[in-house]
């Protein structure tokens, strides 16, 4: 076998371990996961887990540092840049709360590293560089807004992307109680869509310069 070949099928066999393991990390945190059922998914044998990524924790952190910079790239890739600053807050507001939805192992992984007090998240430096470069995307939106007129000044954008992410990751992570406690489904189609318009609603009134 040519060393191309080796390489091919090494990378191909750690992503098969990858996607096995967030959905088995998704399903039932780093705690309850198991390594034999990763394997099974993955159609690999534990000796090759321990290989590659050398235990549960470690393959732990590399599918969460996986998920992470999935929605970080993805909203590198949205080009807000190009457009008018509220157009492209909209947007993003949009993305997120769709990113949420169509993927709920994201929510799921980060509340299971909440629970260990994000001690593998201390231990990224490839997760720190992502958000500082977030961050500062964000901050020259709002202060692009500022120019055109329609941002008021001094927002933090640390704060509003908490803010973004709040409204829509609450809502979906206590979409079960809610649906009780308030006597509605959460979760139909028109539910979602007044949900997503609320949001809209709250971050522009927010950021708008004619709020002051």
């Amino acid at each position: 076998m040519t060393e191309k070949r080796k390489t091919r099928d090494a990378d191909a066999t750690k992503l098969r371990i990858m996607q096995a393991a967030k959905k088995e990390f998704a399903k039932h945190g780093l705690g309850g996961a198991r390594v034999d059922e990763i394997a099974e998914r993955a159609k690999a044998n534990k000796r090759m887990i321990y290989h590659y990524f050398g235990s549960k924790e470690k393959l732990f952190k590399a599918v969460l540092e996986a998920a992470y910079l999935d929605i970080r790239n993805a909203e590198q890739k949205l080009d807000l840049e190009s457009m008018p600053a509220e157009q492209a807050l909209e947007h993003l507001v949009r993305f997120t709360w769709d990113y949420y939805l169509k993927h709920p192992e994201f929510i799921t992984l980060v509340n299971s590293e909440n629970l260990h007090r994000a001690r593998h998240l201390k231990k990224s430096e490839v997760i720190a560089v992502a958000s500082r470069k977030f961050v500062a995307m964000m901050q020259s939106l709002l202060d692009r807004g500022v120019k055109e007129g329609v941002f008021r000044p001094g927002i933090d954008a640390t704060q509003l992307n908490i803010t973004i992410a709040a409204i829509g990751y609450y809502y979906l992570t206590n979409r079960f109680t809610g649906t009780i406690v308030f006597e509605r489904d959460l979760m139909t189609p028109e539910a979602l869509k007044e949900r997503l318009a609320f949001n809209l609603d709250t971050i522009m009134r927010l950021v708008r310069a004619d709020t002051l």
